[in-house]
């Protein structure tokens, strides 16, 4: 074999066959895997577990709720017992949190405030992912003139005003935990059923769909069998981002009194009634303030860092 020499082109040296060794290559072992297979939502999982932010916001998450269960029982006193000769008294190792201006102990009502607020949110996202997910389904799947009939019917119900109709609603009907999630669900699907309507109208023409309407499979089969399975990523997200807007609405419900009525506790309340004597009396509004903002804060980095996680464009 003849090859030229890069320092000078022109001169030609010889390669003698002894210089080639053969490779030795094994059929089996090229075909050998050398990464563990994972399905999706695995994969999902690990790149969710190396995003710190996201899961100190579960972590958080995780405390609160547990604390929101028995949080209320690690203290003698009751959360609605009025101790008149113990008023505003400061944080202490006998009341953690301190108590308000009728005795009651703080510790207790934060906690009942949190098991609340995480009701509310919670039972709330719930009834708003059912009735977006079905109503955005039918709009994206089926088309035409009844998906412009129903979004237009969406976009109405979305200009009015969420605070307005939450109010209007507990008003009329008597303040109770029912009502105030009614209120809150009103117009919160509505963005719902618009992330599942555009999921629907991206994934409806694709191969799989096609294979499953030339099979003979009815239109709610491949809605609740192949379409809402395939968007469960961005179902998941927003309904994370949802909880916490439920609570919010919640507390500011229940700091304008139209929320959870007195002995029971929760957070808006806490701080209503502690309003006018946060000067003097720090600690009252201190604690029930900085769980909605720790609150907030979690849902808000586990929300970022799952949609980050179900991105299949973050994929490695």
């Amino acid at each position: 074999m003849i090859t030229y020499n890069k320092q000078n082109p022109l001169q030609q040296t010889s390669i003698k066959p002894e210089q080639f060794k053969k490779a030795n290559i094994d059929e089996h072992a090229a075909e050998a895997i050398e990464r563990e297979s994972i399905s999706a939502w695995r994969d999902s999982w690990l790149r969710l577990r190396s995003n710190w932010a996201a899961m100190t916001g579960l972590v958080i998450l995780v405390l609160l709720i547990v604390m929101a269960v028995i949080g209320p029982m690690l203290t003698s006193y009751d959360y609605e017992t009025n101790y008149l000769d113990k008023t505003n008294l400061p944080p202490s190792s006998e009341h953690w949190f301190g108590t308000d201006d009728l005795g009651r102990d703080m510790f207790a009502r934060t906690w009942m405030g949190a098991r609340i607020s995480l009701i509310v949110g919670f039972s709330a996202a719930c009834i708003n992912l059912i009735i977006g997910v079905i109503y955005g389904g039918i709009m994206g799947y089926v088309g035409g003139k009844l998906d412009d009939f129903m979004n237009k019917a969406s976009e109405i119900i979305f200009t009015l005003p969420d605070l307005l109709v939450a109010i209007l609603l507990v008003v009329v009907f008597e303040p109770s935990l029912g009502v105030i999630i009614l209120a809150l669900c009103f117009t919160g699907w509505i963005n719902m059923a618009w992330i599942v309507r555009g999921q629907m109208m991206q994934l409806k023409n694709q191969e799989f769909v096609l294979a499953s309407r030339s099979l003979g499979a009815s239109g709610a089969r491949i809605l609740f069998r192949h379409l809402i399975p395939n968007s469960l990523g961005p179902i998941i997200v927003t309904l994370t981002l949802a909880i916490p807007v439920s609570i919010f609405g919640e507390a500011v419900l229940s700091f304008l009194g139209l929320g959870v009525q007195s002995p029971a506790a929760s957070w808006g309340t806490m701080i209503s009634d502690a309003l006018k004597a946060m000067t003097v009396y720090p600690w009252r509004i201190a604690f029930p303030a900085f769980f909605i903002s720790l609150t907030m804060l979690a849902f808000n980095m586990f929300g970022d860092g799952l949609r980050d996680a179900l991105d299949p464009k973050m994929k490695k």
